[in-house]
C-alpha cells in the first residue's frame, strides 16, 4: 500500500503498514518496559550463581527476543519512513511545535535502535552497555509521556486531526 498524496504530490497520511508498525512497536516496547526487570534479575542471578524462577527466566528470554524483533521492525519502519515520507504538520502549527515534533520522533527512532543494540551488547559483554541500556528506561517513559500528551493536545485542544493520521490510513 503506497502513501496517499494530494493533488500537489504532498503526503496526506500514513500507509496501513506504517500505522501497523507504529502500534505493534509501541505494544512491544510497552511490554518490554513492564517485564524488562526479569532480564536484570536473571543476569544478576547468573552473576551471583543463584537461580531465578521459571517465570522470570521465560520473561528474560522473551525480553531478549522481543528486543531483537523491535530492532528488525524499526529497521523496516525507518525504510518505510524514508521511502514514503510523512505527512506535513497540521495547518497553523507553530514552528516551535513542529520542531519539537520532529525532534521527539527522531529521538524515538534513535532510542528504538540504540536500546536494543545496547541491550544485546550488555547481554554479551556486560557493562557499560548494560548500564546504558538500563538508563534508557526512564528516558523512554518520559518520551512516551510527552508523545501521548502531545497527541492528546492535538486531538482534544487543537482538534486538528493529527491523532487520526496514526489511527486511519489514507
Amino acid at each position: 500500500m503506497t502513501m496517499t498524496t494530494d493533488q500537489n504530490g504532498g503526503v496526506q497520511g500514513y500507509t496501513f503498514y506504517q500505522i501497523g508498525l507504529h502500534w505493534l512497536i509501541a505494544l512491544l516496547v510497552f511490554g518490554q518496559l513492564i517485564f524488562g526487570e526479569s532480564m536484570t534479575e536473571s543476569i544478576e542471578a547468573a552473576e551471583e550463581g543463584t537461580s531465578v524462577s521459571t517465570l522470570e527466566g521465560n520473561l528474560a528470554s522473551m525480553h531478549y527476543y522481543v528486543g531483537i524483533a523491535i530492532l528488525v521492525l524499526v529497521a523496516v519502519r525507518i525504510v518505510l519512513r524514508i521511502k514514503n515520507g510523512a505527512p506535513p504538520p497540521p495547518a497553523e502549527t507553530s514552528g516551535a511545535i513542529e520542531l519539537a515534533g520532529r525532534i521527539s520522533h527522531w529521538l524515538f527512532y534513535a532510542l528504538l535502535v540504540v536500546v536494543p543494540v545496547t541491550g544485546l551488547l550488555g547481554y554479551y559483554y556486560g557493562d557499560p552497555y548494560g548500564e546504558w541500556h538500563s538508563f534508557a528506561k526512564p528516558v523512554f517513559i518520559g518520551l512516551i509521556a510527552l508523545h501521548v500528551a502531545a497527541s492528546l493536545y492535538h486531538q482534544l485542544w487543537r482538534k486538528d486531526g493529527l491523532l487520526m493520521r496514526m489511527l486511519k490510513p489514507r
